[in-house]
């Protein structure tokens, strides 16, 4: 009987070798051919377009010995700012709330070493977007004259980037593989299908930004100029030598 068990248990045993030999065989089918040689080559593209909006940042900033006085001050301030925002020609869902803080200013005394609260300001910021670029200059000009003390900054944007962006992706593109195929026949070979291809981009970087407390009084001169999207790709190919 003890013998009969040992014999059943190497048949068992065998059994399971020969599973784990049929699975390793199985699994080394399943496993993909190597790959030939390739070619990877990286390229840039360039075009050029117009800005024909921008958004820009307006704020108040007002101070007062309590921050009841203080908001109350910055409300009837920036309401006014927005009132000649939209009488400027911009509309009112194009002016939306970007930030608004309340905070204590302090003083501290160098002989008590101690820290006093003076006061409190409370800052409103607003972002207006401005879809004509000769409305900008009226705009700002109108939000100053009625009591604005910070533009924090004035973004130019394009509503047509796309097709820049396009042109951009098609030089880019073209560039890698003329790149590709320069290599190919260079090791005595052509290139052959195409694997991979990736890309990545900035977009169209603003190209005028300011930061100020105030303006002076005359007419704010605003200028546009171009903006320049840059794109970058890079690209796999098959190479397939000459043959022999």
């Amino acid at each position: 009987m003890f013998r009969m068990r040992v014999k059943s248990l190497c048949t068992a045993l065998s059994v399971m070798a020969l599973g784990v030999s049929a699975t390793s065989v199985r699994a080394q089918v399943l496993m993909p051919a190597r790959s030939g040689p390739e070619i990877v080559t990286s390229a840039s593209g360039e075009a050029q377009l117009v800005p024909d909006r921008a958004a820009v940042y307006i704020g108040v900033q007002t101070r007062a010995s309590t921050a009841a006085a203080a908001a109350r001050d910055n409300a009837q301030r920036q309401s006014a700012v927005i009132g000649a925002v939209i009488a400027a020609g911009v509309p009112r869902e194009q002016v939306s709330t970007e930030n608004y803080s309340v905070s204590p200013e302090t003083r501290y005394d160098q002989q008590t070493q101690k820290t006093t609260v003076i006061g409190y300001v409370v800052s409103n910021l607003v972002r207006v977007e401005v879809r004509r670029i000769d409305q900008i200059a009226p705009v700002l000009d109108a939000a100053l004259a009625k009591g604005a003390n910070q533009i924090n900054s004035l973004d130019f944007f394009s509503s047509n980037s796309d097709s820049s962006r396009h042109e951009a992706l098609a030089q880019a593109i073209a560039r890698a593989r003329g790149d590709a195929e320069s290599m190919a026949r260079a090791a005595g070979g052509s290139l052959g299908a195409l694997l991979e291809l990736t890309t990545s981009d900035a977009g169209p970087r603003p190209v005028y930004r300011m930061q100020v407390s105030a303006l002076a009084a005359a007419p704010t001169p605003i200028e546009a100029g171009q903006q320049t999207v840059h794109v970058t790709v890079s690209g796999r190919w098959q190479y397939q030598p000459a043959p022999r």
